[in-house]
């Protein structure tokens, strides 16, 4: 007789796609449901209606709307956890903080700094406008943004460091209200205030960012 432990399962790669196709479905139905009508008032059965899928389903592939939203943010907890929600948000070792780490000009680390935040809030930021809307009534999602806030502070904090490691920074300003100036204009608020309700382009963002940066933290030229 054949070994039961020994046996493999198999997994039909239709099924397989098939699965990945309704995962995305349900992430795209709920980014678009919490962005229109607000994390609170979204239900799972208008997910899973959007989604031309079953509430069942919804529940079985990401337990709660919590878990949804986590996905969407790419802080999985749902079962299986190889979707395309898994996506890590940035952090001083990926390339492009490193690259700022590296680099020995300052005009040309703040310059890169701004390049490398107007390109992640264009692709993060509408959902932080979704994760504060769900902080309001959620509190886990409150937790959440509280600690995404200080890993973003955190993060700023290592850039103002790297910054001030290349040359002197303007009045002789400490590293640590250099990462405040840093983390306060970084903001996924201000980002939104200025390409959603003063509608800037991304370019106009980036280079406001860029020459603002320098004209507050580095010396004046002589």
């Amino acid at each position: 007789m054949t070994n039961p432990a020994k046996q493999r399962r198999y997994r039909s790669p239709l099924r397989t796609e098939q699965a990945r196709q309704t995962r995305l479905r349900i992430l795209e139905a709920a980014r678009e449901l919490f962005h229109t009508q607000g994390y609170a008032t979204t239900t799972i059965n208008t997910i899973s209606k959007t989604a031309g899928v079953s509430p069942d389903t919804v529940y079985d592939t990401f337990r709660s709307k919590r878990g949804l939203l986590k996905e969407l943010l790419g802080i999985s907890d749902a079962p299986g956890g190889d979707g395309d929600g898994d996506r890590q948000r940035p952090t001083p070792t990926t390339p492009g903080p490193y690259a700022i780490s590296q680099e020995t000009d300052q005009r040309r680390q703040i310059a890169m700094l701004a390049a490398d935040t107007s390109h992640q809030l264009e692709r993060l930021r509408p959902l932080d406008d979704i994760l504060r809307d769900a902080a309001v009534t959620d509190r886990e999602m409150a937790a959440l943004q509280h600690d995404q806030r200080l890993g973003q502070r955190r993060q700023m904090t290592a850039v103002a460091r790297w910054i001030s490691e290349r040359g002197p920074l303007r009045d002789e300003m400490p590293v640590d209200q250099a990462a405040a100036v840093i983390w306060t204009l970084t903001t996924p608020e201000v980002h939104h205030m200025l390409r959603v309700i003063w509608q800037w382009s991304a370019e106009q963002y980036e280079a406001w960012l860029g020459r603002t940066l320098t004209d507050t933290l580095l010396p004046r030229p002589r």
